[in-house]
């Protein structure tokens, strides 16, 4: 038989054993997560034991790391770009005090321009000059290379976040979380296929200041975020074996945060975990190579 049409033959048998039965998609890298059959590890503002929090050189390093998804927190800035900052204020992780004095400094009232001109890595124990503040664009493209982005919103509309996943076709190539539940509600009626998180606990709920034992993951808690069209309920470590069940149960997972200690790590993958998100993912990788 000529090789041209043996070839074709080939091919056409390929496409019938390995396409999706009757035109199903496989699943996305953010659902095959939720599919894993084990815990997941997850770098905690890129690897941010040995880098700078939320910048390039943290997400490289988590990439290389092997996590499984790589987190980091976005905020507008003055002319309403997504830029990548866990706090509110610049004080902590730029040198925007030095260079601009005062305190306080909010994110929201610099432009993009301004921010770009502060150092993201001078603080740090191992200092490390010249880090920007990143663009949640750029910290995509060096995530996504190698990883999954754990999107966490700290300020903006769910909007904004929608039109960037969609400009980019990256629904379901990340995943979305938020303190903020009623922005998880909005991101799911404008985007009901993407993949969310609930974080948690909150402080408050219905205008009363909750207590410790309040704020445990609880099949209350579990009822509502499923309510949310979540997928996963990120939590402190006040959760517990009845707890994991109760998710469980549910169709929903449930990621700790932010544990950087091995005992604890296996306390709690004895106790059903889903994935830890940590500072360190070398402890993790350790803690669940040895569980």
């Amino acid at each position: 038989m000529h090789f041209t049409k043996l070839f074709a033959y080939a091919a056409a048998f390929a496409s019938m054993v390995f396409l999706p039965v009757s035109g199903v998609a496989a699943p996305s890298p953010a659902e095959k997560l939720l599919e894993s059959p084990r815990p997941l590890v997850i770098a905690h503002r890129g690897y941010s034991a040995m880098a700078p929090e939320n910048t390039l050189p943290a997400f490289e390093r988590g990439v290389v790391s092997g996590a499984d998804m790589v987190e980091l927190d976005y905020h507008h800035s003055k002319d309403g770009q997504l830029v990548v900052l866990h706090d509110y204020t610049l004080d902590r992780t730029t040198d925007a005090t030095n260079r601009w004095g005062g305190r306080g400094l909010n994110v929201a009232d610099r432009t993009l321009a301004e921010l770009r001109q502060l150092d993201a890595g001078k603080w740090f124990k191992h200092p490390q000059t010249g880090v920007a503040l990143p663009t949640l664009n750029e910290s995509l493209d060096v995530i996504q290379r190698g990883s999954v982005t754990l999107i966490e919103r700290k300020a903006g509309d769910a909007a904004a976040c929608v039109k960037l996943l969609n400009d980019r076709q990256l629904v379901n190539q990340v995943v979305v979380q938020a303190f903020d539940w009623d922005y998880l509600r909005d991101l799911h009626r404008l985007e009901p296929r993407q993949v969310l998180g609930a974080l948690g606990p909150p402080g408050t709920k219905d205008g009363k200041k909750l207590s410790d034992a309040e704020k445990a993951l609880s099949p209350a808690w579990l009822d509502e975020i499923k309510g949310l069209g979540a997928h996963a309920a990120v939590w402190n470590k006040q959760v517990d074996a009845a707890a994991l069940k109760a998710a469980h149960e549910r169709e929903l997972k449930v990621w700790v945060y932010t544990i950087n200690d091995a005992a604890m790590a296996q306390q709690l993958f004895a106790a059903g975990v889903d994935g830890i998100i940590t500072d360190n993912p070398a402890v993790i990788w350790k803690a669940l190579a040895t569980r």
